[in-house]
């Protein structure tokens, strides 16, 4: 369900105010950068996790595409704090983008376009489904390859990277899988269609690098961080396609996806058939530290409530 507020260019407006004209350059052309954070409740109320990688990532993104938006790292904080407070959340999926709006058409937006910067939050559970998380997903390796490293940058959260994502899920959907798999222009593993990929053989936990045009994923990170505490080897290194048919587990990371193992890979069977061992100790050590059951050792949470407190 989407909330009542949307924060847009520092000011607060309904849901049903917040429109876009026809003509804003994102429409046409994919000009857009965005973020997706999710927000969890715990007993001191809604906490979001990892707040400043995502929004440096984001800045990261403008500076990237050239947008000129006026707004540093610790303004959009604190406006992602307050708008989950505002609409009154006790867990949330929050959607920061930045965006070139309304002006003249063309490919060559600077100058010509105004620039809009818009947070607002919705009530969204597992992305891939609540029981996927533990009984895994069906994927398939999909017939479109990642982009080239000299063609779109892929280490950006762009909106017009989205386009190849899009085909990549919806073939996986048409074929009746729950997701696709991408390989890079050389044919090795690069990511799901909105996630990363980890794969895990005879113990050793293996994932592409950004050398394999996949994005720097802030829930992977997590992910690296939990495996290194939990003493797993971790090798980074291209993927062989047939790497996904021998493996052992395999699961994706994602803010939407958290941590989803998958259950099998162009109908072959992954391990048993079900969540593995490593993704199911990933899982219990990420949901205890974002529901605040266990101590945030790495200091992950921006708990809302404190926050709206310090602001104020």
């Amino acid at each position: 369900m989407p909330a009542e507020w949307i924060w847009r260019n520092g000011e607060f407006v309904k849901w049903e105010d917040a429109t876009v004209h026809v003509s804003a350059h994102a429409l046409h052309y994919g000009s857009s950068v965005f973020e997706g954070i999710r927000a969890y409740a715990t007993p001191d109320g809604p906490a979001v996790f990892r707040l400043q990688p995502h929004t440096r990532r984001l800045l990261h993104g403008a500076r990237i595409m050239r947008f000129e938006h006026g707004y540093a790292e610790d303004d959009l904080n604190r406006a992602i704090v307050e708008t989950i407070h505002r609409n009154g959340h006790e867990a949330c999926y929050i959607r920061p983008i930045i965006f070139r709006g309304e002006g003249a058409l063309g490919l060559e937006g600077r100058g010509r376009t105004t620039t809009e910067t818009v947070i607002f939050t919705m009530e969204w559970g597992a992305y891939l489904g609540a029981e996927a998380l533990e009984n895994g997903v069906d994927v398939q390796v999909s017939t479109w390859r990642r982009m080239a490293p000299d063609t779109h940058p892929a280490m950006v959260k762009a909106g017009g990277n989205y386009v190849n994502s899009q085909f990549i899920s919806m073939e996986a959907h048409d074929g009746g899988f729950s997701e696709g798999i991408a390989l890079d222009v050389n044919g090795y593993v690069s990511e799901g269609a909105g996630e990363n990929i980890f794969v895990v053989l005879d113990g050793v936990v293996y994932t592409p690098g950004a050398w394999s045009s996949i994005l720097l994923g802030i829930t992977r990170d997590t992910v690296l961080q939990l495996l290194d505490d939990l003493g797993y080897e971790v090798r980074y290194q291209p993927l062989a396609r047939e790497m996904l048919y021998m493996a052992d587990e395999i699961f994706f990371t994602g803010t939407a996806a958290e941590i989803t193992p998958v259950r099998s890979v162009d109908r072959l069977t992954i391990g048993s058939g079900k969540r593995g061992p490593i993704a199911q100790r990933l899982q219990e050590e990420f949901f205890a530290i974002t529901s605040g059951k266990q101590p945030d050792r790495h200091n992950w949470l921006t708990h809302v409530n404190a926050a709206v407190r310090t602001n104020s």
